[in-house]
């Protein structure tokens, strides 16, 4: 047993040591995986268990305003790293073919390793996400896999950090950041209130740009299976398989949500002509007067990042989430910036995640 472990010892010293990027060794967090890893779980643990017991017997936080400041600020944040990506690479300098790691310490290559630390953080700052999930007591969509998604990104960039700070798996990153630029700023501008939702007439297209999204990952990542590149395999497939299991979860959620829903509306319109109705486990139910919000049939809540909850009961029983006999389209999302509304008189977005 002394020799198994002097062994684990020896490996793991010689990993941060001799196989890691000297060049990160002092940057925050990054000496040893024990504080990401600390951090991780206990976020899980915080999401699943203790989080919710905390709120158990308090009332649902109104945090209207500080989701508008929070997803402007995550707008800019986004917007600077994905400028910091392009200044420090990937203008021009990059290859979208093939693009080894520069190890040197020249002006841009350092400029790299800060930027990739910077995104590295940002995986943190998204842990808000999920805590105002549970401050407003909407723990339904603190979900198993959303919370796997979160937990298991910033030890999976860490890795990434720490041992291949640029190169071919930043193109990951450079994309990830300009979609978070577009969805922060929609969740910013939805959660600022109905008047606003004239601005955000694209949100539909926000589920297909986040699948655009992935096949580009997984297509960059997995080119290099089938060409020589000084690039470590092992974050290659690494990042690629990322892609593919987003793919499937967000492919899974839009056919639940788009493919399916003409049979809904279908379905609810029969209910005395018109949509008075809401569809929920396999059938469409009657609405009262103060009845509670509803959300869609077959939304998929388990994904990382989708969750959607248009279907909202005005004050005849009517449900907000149809217009002129249909379902209004919905949108995934990767934080819950748009609040239910505390009236039954208007309604808005509720979202969930990149």
């Amino acid at each position: 047993m002394d020799v198994l472990m002097h062994d684990v010892l020896h490996w793991y010293r010689d990993l941060m040591d001799n196989k890691s990027d000297p060049r990160v060794k002092n940057f925050f967090m990054l000496s040893s995986p024990l504080p990401t890893l600390f951090l991780c779980l206990f976020y899980a643990y915080f999401s699943k268990s203790l989080g919710p017991r905390l709120m158990a017997n308090r009332k649902p936080m109104d945090l209207r305003k500080v989701l508008v400041y929070y997803n402007a600020v995550q707008t800019i944040f986004s917007a600077w790293i994905f400028y910091e990506y392009l200044m420090s690479g990937w203008w021009g300098h990059y290859s979208l073919k093939c693009q080894p790691v520069d190890y040197s310490n020249s002006p841009m290559a350092m400029r790299m390793v800060n930027i990739c630390w910077w995104y590295y953080i940002s995986k943190f700052t998204e842990f808000f996400d999920t805590l105002f999930f549970i401050l407003r007591k909407k723990n339904e969509h603190v979900s198993t896999l959303h919370v796997i998604h979160h937990g298991c990104m910033p030890f999976s960039v860490w890795m990434g950090l720490k041992f291949a700070p640029g190169g071919h798996s930043t193109f990951f990153a450079l994309l990830n950041s300009f979609v978070h630029i577009v969805m922060y700023f929609y969740y910013m501008i939805a959660a600022m209130g109905p008047k606003y939702q004239k601005f955000i007439w694209w949100k539909k297209y926000l589920t297909t740009f986040q699948m655009v999204q992935f096949v580009a990952i997984f297509t960059h990542q997995f080119q290099l299976l089938f060409r020589d590149c000084d690039y470590p395999k092992g974050f290659m497939v690494w990042i690629g398989l990322h892609g593919v299991m987003f793919l499937f979860l967000f492919s899974d959620f839009y056919k639940a949500k788009y493919l399916n829903a003409k049979r809904r509306r279908r379905e609810a319109v029969k209910v005395n002509g018109h949509a008075n109705g809401v569809y929920t486990n396999g059938k469409v139910k009657h609405l009262g007067n103060g009845d509670a919000p509803l959300p869609a049939n077959g939304t998929n809540k388990g994904a990382c990042m989708p969750v959607l909850d248009d279907e909202y009961v005005n004050s005849n029983g009517h449900a907000n989430g149809f217009k002129d006999g249909y379902f209004k389209e919905g949108v995934l999302s990767t934080n819950d910036a748009i609040l239910n509304p505390d009236s039954s008189s208007s309604s808005l977005h509720q979202r969930k995640v990149k």
